[in-house]
C-alpha cells in the first residue's frame, strides 16, 4: 500500500518542527506495512482556508494524481481547525477514493473493508465545534487585556525601526523570489537557497 504523509505545525517561524509528526507517522507505516511515497511538512496556521496552503493542495494534488492509498496525517487539527474547512478536504479525498488516517483519533475515511466510515464527519464537526469555542474563549480574553493594557497607558505595536523595509527584504530575498518566479515549488526553493519553507512561503506571499 503506497502512502503519503502530511504533517503541519502553525507557526511560520523555526520555533516549531514537524519531525515528530513524520516520525510516529513513519513508525505507523512500517508497522503496517506501507511504502511512504513522499513527505509534506508546511509551516501554517490551520485556520487558514484550505486555498491558502500550497503544501496542503500540493499534496492533495499529488496524492490523487499518483493514485496513493492512503494519506496519513497526526491528528485532525494537522488537516484544519475550521469544521467546514476539514469537511471540504475529507469530501474530496472521498470523491477520489483517497483514504485518511488520523493517528490520534485512531480514525479513517475508509474502514478495513472499503466501506465509509459512517462516524468520521459527525466526529469531525463536534470537535471541530469545541476547538472554536475555545479559541473564542482565547480570543476574548487577549482582547481583554489588550484593552486593560491600553487603558493603562500602554502602546501596542513593534517599536520604530523594530522591522525591516520592503526594500531591504526583497534585496535579501532576492534569490529566493527569482527561483520562484521561475516556477519551482516552494519546497525546491527553501531547499536550493537553505531557507526554511516558511520563509519562502512569507515571500512568495509577500512579493508575487
Amino acid at each position: 500500500m503506497e502512502a503519503v504523509i502530511y504533517a503541519r505545525v502553525s507557526s511560520v517561524t523555526d520555533r516549531q518542527s514537524t519531525d515528530r509528526q513524520v516520525v510516529d507517522l513513519r513508525s505507523y507505516a512500517n508497522t503496517n506495512n506501507m511504502n511512504i511515497v513522499k513527505v509534506f511538512e508546511e509551516h501554517i496556521s490551520g485556520v487558514k482556508k484550505n486555498e491558502e496552503r500550497p503544501i496542503l493542495c500540493e499534496c492533495l494534488d499529488f496524492c490523487v494524481t499518483n493514485n496513493i492509498d492512503i494519506l496519513l496525517i497526526s491528528e485532525l487539527s494537522r488537516l484544519g481547525r475550521n469544521v467546514d474547512e476539514v469537511l471540504a478536504n475529507v469530501k474530496f479525498c472521498k470523491d477520489h477514493d483517497l483514504n485518511i488516517y488520523f493517528q490520534k483519533e485512531n480514525l479513517s475515511i475508509f474502514q478495513s473493508d472499503g466501506s465509509k466510515n459512517p462516524f468520521l464527519n459527525i466526529f469531525i464537526s463536534v470537535l471541530g465545534t469545541c476547538a472554536e469555542m475555545e479559541r473564542e474563549s482565547i480570543s476574548f480574553r487577549l482582547n481583554s487585556g489588550r484593552a486593560q493594557y491600553i487603558a493603562n497607558g500602554g502602546k501596542l505595536g513593534r517599536k520604530t525601526g523594530s522591522t525591516k523595509s520592503r526594500k531591504k527584504k526583497k534585496d535579501e530575498y532576492k534569490e529566493v523570489i527569482s527561483l520562484l518566479r521561475k516556477g519551482i515549488s516552494i519546497r525546491n526553493v527553501a531547499k536550493l537557497t537553505e531557507k526554511s519553507i516558511s520563509t519562502v512561503q512569507r515571500v512568495k506571499k509577500e512579493f508575487l
